[in-house]
């Protein structure tokens, strides 16, 4: 990875000699960021005491100096660069975004200045192709052989588009029936791109869903449980937190067991044992379940079917069900061993 680095950095020092007047180098490196911050055009132009316009017109008449000599060969060092980078963007799937790219070249978390070193480069470079960061896309290199910014773009918010029809996540293969590529780790690199997208548990659909973007613990142990498919402890569902890959895990036992209590959608089911009420489980006492049970029943129940049906929505003793049946205020022994409501 010390040799893809040493490459990438002659690349750059080889393209920058190509441009002659200091100015120029300067607004280069500050625009791209390449020693420092990246500067906006308003910055640059107030340090070199010219309009913001102006800025602009000379960053656009370098980048196409830098184009003319790529393409005629006049940066050698920009060979090298390239075969890295169009290598392991074959890997990723042939777009990528540049933080993940350059992480990848590199092997390790990108500095800064070593992620725009690659964009200024991809930036003239015939071989490859950038996407600017704006709202709906993050900052991307492509191989150019696969489709130019347009055509990223498009494919992008082609993914976008199923996923809303859609109307609920997809997993890679779903999406693969919808889409035509060669492999679904091409439709993974292009769906990366989009800000308007998120993946989670190996499915992607819209960032504003909590299924897949959980904002705050309710979303994060409506997942943990939702994937689970089964009544966790809170202790269990605070521990699947610490444990996934969510951003910001660090929560407490107490939070969680906090928010369980005040969310509809979960269940007390037992001693601490929650569950999703989509599952079928409402809340209330062993009485209140018994009772809801006896409404629903057109017919007297035994103790034994009425333990049974109590044990699918509730994780108690059998013991505790049978104390809430002698209840006579509600509920009243029609025979040897059959209930009703009283």
């Amino acid at each position: 990875m010390e040799q893809n680095a040493e490459i990438l950095k002659n690349a750059i020092s080889g393209s920058l000699k190509i441009i002659e007047q200091d100015r120029e180098k300067e607004i280069i490196s500050r625009r791209f960021g390449l020693t420092g911050n990246k500067e906006t055009l308003e910055q640059i132009g107030e340090m070199l005491s010219i309009t913001r316009e102006r800025v602009r017109q000379l960053e656009k008449a370098i980048l196409i100096r830098l184009q003319i000599s790529a393409e005629e060969g006049r940066i050698p060092e920009l060979a090298g660069a390239e075969k890295i980078l169009i290598r392991n963007l074959t890997e990723m799937g042939r777009v990528a975004r540049i933080s993940d790219l350059a992480d990848k070249v590199y092997g390790r978390p990108a500095k800064a200045s070593e992620k725009t070193g690659i964009y200024f480069i991809a930036t003239f470079s015939k071989n490859l192709t950038v996407v600017e960061e704006n709202d709906k896309y993050f900052s991307t290199v492509g191989i150019s052989e696969y489709g130019d910014n347009k055509k990223i773009r498009e494919r992008v918010d082609e993914v976008v588009k199923v996923i809303k029809e859609n109307k609920s996540p997809m997993t890679l293969d779903e999406l693969d029936e919808k889409l035509n590529y060669e492999h679904p780790d091409h439709i993974k690199a292009v769906a990366s791109i989009s800000k308007l997208l998120a993946t989670l548990n190996g499915v992607w659909g819209l960032a504003k869903w909590p299924s897949v973007n959980p904002k705050n613990i309710r979303d994060k142990i409506f997942v943990i449980l939702e994937a689970k498919k089964e009544p966790m402890h809170f202790s269990e569902i605070a521990k699947e937190i610490k444990e996934s890959n969510f951003k910001r895990k660090n929560v407490t036992i107490q939070a969680i067991h906090n928010e369980l209590i005040k969310d509809s959608r979960f269940v007390l089911i037992g001693r601490g044992i929650y569950a999703l009420s989509s599952w079928g489980y409402k809340k209330g006492t062993i009485s209140d379940i018994i009772k809801l049970i006896l409404e629903k029943s057109e017919k007297p129940l035994t103790r034994e079917e009425i333990v049974k049906q109590v044990l699918r929505m509730r994780k108690v003793k059998e013991t505790t069900i049978l104390l809430n049946l002698q209840n006579k205020k509600l509920f009243k022994k029609v025979d040897k061993n059959l209930y009703t409501l009283a």
